[in-house]
């Protein structure tokens, strides 16, 4: 164990092979780069371990640590079942959660607090490690753990439940020749051989079988461990049996999509999938999925929309773990000094603007997501083919124009450079793929919307270009002046939300063509943030979505996307229309501030449609 006091050794530092490290710069890499970076995380995960062990040793005082639980029982234990029953110590130690857990009780020993638990229950997590592993080993053991709110966790076991009266507590688990009992002060709880069935007050870690025969994976479907959610722990979440039924279904069916149509990923995640999370359902097509570099291998997801989608999750969140694992060997960015600003970059899967390095996660997880869409079109029904292209052709313009935006930056590193430039390649292969003319423009027209969204909401025209556009506007001057067109500035609108509104109704249209969404006003239908307008514009009805639109901007606090669907709408209406919505979907920002000056300069707001032709007369 990590935690033993050993003579100074000079240990080998991790590396990948110049074959694996070639496959992961052009975001691919099968089960051999999986396993090689799989291992220098088990390094990771014991270092973290023996800081955590160093940390313990150093004050292990009742007040700190509670007056039942013994770190050095618990570290014996482990030590125990490291050497009689090494697989079981691995798949405790490689657990996911344990990497969250192991993070974040660090931060909080050192004063960075990430949960309401008090700093011994939190550390106190090392028993229940112990305990679940000892258990697994069927070693024979009596140790105290804590409880939680009533609860129990034995982390890739199961989790008991107390009747108690305190948020915080301790409890015995004792194993004695095979027989498992976790005891409280008001009740006791009998685990069944094997803990692997449900019992009263016992709920055991289901799991869910992908393939079949030798080459099958067990893949834990994990509802109880405190430390499964990110960033911070959370209670269990039990799923109902039609919830994990589909689960089991839906994983088994994608995982078939992912061995036809990804199978080197199919092979990494053989290797580096180690656990899934579900959380509540979302809206359609609205799907959450998330997964944290201190907890490798674990994906926390929302049920999908479907199989593909899920495949393609699958394929994105294991995107973001290689990257991760990469990352923790080599950075691929130069850390700002503290001094700097940070610096902002639009990201086409986001909301708000992102760093360089989370910049870097996306363009890596949405070059994988490109890579499947791209094979599995061919391969999908009739009824989803349309749906395939348009996310190919989507995600295939969204990374290669982030690529470009990102390649050559001064604070990548060489490693950066060099997995940018493999990525940028691997895209410029695809550029020439054919996609249907329907799905590219419906595609083009997503990913145009979002951008102007994003501009709309988080990019301001310098003050005095706006000023100095009112007061041509006032004079009747017959354009905009230059200054308007100066570079814009930065400023981050907390209240964003929901850009995808365009792509998400693309996903309605050709998904279920005559579907409920037709009907939506407001989020009648289920589309969040969708107006009535925007529903126009989805069905083709440009006419009536330039009076909605028009009617929206013309009231009070209009909302900031209706500029990017009035120039949506203003498309192909002849010259004059053309240039107005050139301009409102290449720098909506614009239209947005002159509005607004001019509404508070008159009291008076002026003609949406008059004000973009106006502005599409301008010199900028």
């Amino acid at each position: 164990m990590p935690g033993e006091r050993t003579a100074s050794v000079d240990l080998p530092f991790h590396q990948l092979s110049a074959v694996s490290l070639g496959t992961l710069v052009r975001g691919e890499g099968g089960g051999a780069a999986a396993a090689e970076i799989l291992a220098a995380e088990r390094s990771r995960r014991l270092l973290l371990l023996r800081a955590l062990d160093e940390g313990l040793s150093e004050d292990d005082s009742p007040p700190v640590y509670g007056t039942a639980l013994s770190h050095r029982d618990a570290w014996s234990l482990l030590e125990r079942v490291q050497r009689h029953a090494p697989e079981v110590f691995e798949d405790v130690l490689m657990s996911p959660s344990t990497g969250m857990w192991v993070s974040l009780a660090l931060r909080q020993m050192r004063g960075k607090s990430s949960e309401d638990a008090p700093l011994w229950v939190v550390l106190g997590h090392l028993s229940a490690l112990a305990a679940a592993a000892g258990a697994r080993a069927g070693q024979d053991f009596s140790l105290a753990v804590p409880v939680r709110r009533g609860l129990v966790s034995l982390p890739t076991l199961g989790c008991a439940v107390l009747p108690v009266r305190e948020p915080w507590g301790v409890a015995q688990v004792e194993s004695a020749q095979g027989e498992l009992t976790i005891s409280g002060e008001h009740g006791q709880v009998l685990v069944p051989r094997g803990a692997e069935a449900n019992a009263p007050g016992w709920h055991a870690v289901r799991h869910v079988v992908l393939e079949s025969g030798e080459r099958s994976k067990r893949l834990p479907l994990e509802e109880l461990d405190p430390y499964r959610t990110f960033p911070r722990p959370s209670e269990p979440r039990l799923l109902s049996a039609a919830e994990a039924g589909a689960w089991e279904v839906m994983l088994a069916d994608a995982w078939e999509i992912l061995l036809r149509d990804e199978p080197e990923s199919a092979e990494g995640m053989r290797h580096g999938l180690l656990s899934i999370a579900p959380t509540p359902t979302r809206e359609r097509f609205r799907s959450y999925s998330g997964t944290a570099g201190d907890a490798f291998g674990g994906v926390t997801a929302s049920c999908p929309d479907d199989v593909p989608q899920l495949a393609a999750t699958l394929v994105h969140e294991f995107q973001h773990t290689k990257l991760g694992g990469l990352i923790h060997l080599q950075p691929l960015s130069i850390a700002r000094a503290a001094q700097d600003p940070e610096e902002l970059f639009y990201a086409p899967w986001r909301d708000d603007p992102r760093p360089l390095s989370g910049l870097l996660q996306g363009i890596y997880a949405f070059t994988g997501v490109t890579r499947f869409w791209r094979v599995h079109r061919y391969a999908a029904g009739a009824e989803q083919a349309s749906s395939a292209h348009f996310e190919f052709a989507l995600w295939r313009a969204q990374v290669w124009a982030t690529l470009n935006l990102v390649r050559g930056h001064e604070r990548l590193t060489a490693l950066g450079q060099h997995l940018v430039e493999g990525l940028h390649d691997q895209c410029a292969q695809w550029l020439a793929d054919p996609v249907p003319d329907a799905e590219l423009e419906l595609a083009r027209e997503a990913a145009a919307d979002h951008r102007a969204r994003w501009r709309a909401h988080h990019l301001r025209p310098p003050a005095a270009g706006v000023e100095e556009a009112v007061k041509a506007w006032q004079r009747g001057d017959d354009r905009a002046p230059a200054g308007l067109a100066a570079e814009p500035e930065l400023v981050p609108d907390s209240e964003f939300g929901l850009l995808d509104t365009a792509a998400v109704l693309v996903r309605h249209r050709l998904s279920e063509p005559d579907g409920a969404w037709r009907q939506a006003a407001g989020d009648a239908a289920g589309v969040e943030g969708a107006t009535g307008a925007d529903v126009l514009l989805a069905c083709d009805d440009r006419a009536g979505a330039r009076a909605a639109f028009v009617a929206q901007l013309s009231g009070e606090g209009p909302p900031v996307a209706a500029w990017v669907g009035l120039g949506r709408a203003l498309a192909g209406e002849g010259q004059v229309r053309s240039a107005a919505s050139r301009v409102l979907l290449r720098f909506p920002e614009r239209a947005r501030a002159v509005h607004e000056a001019v509404e508070a300069a008159t009291d008076r707001a002026p003609d949406p449609v008059r004000l973009a032709e106006w502005l599409g007369r301008g010199r900028g």
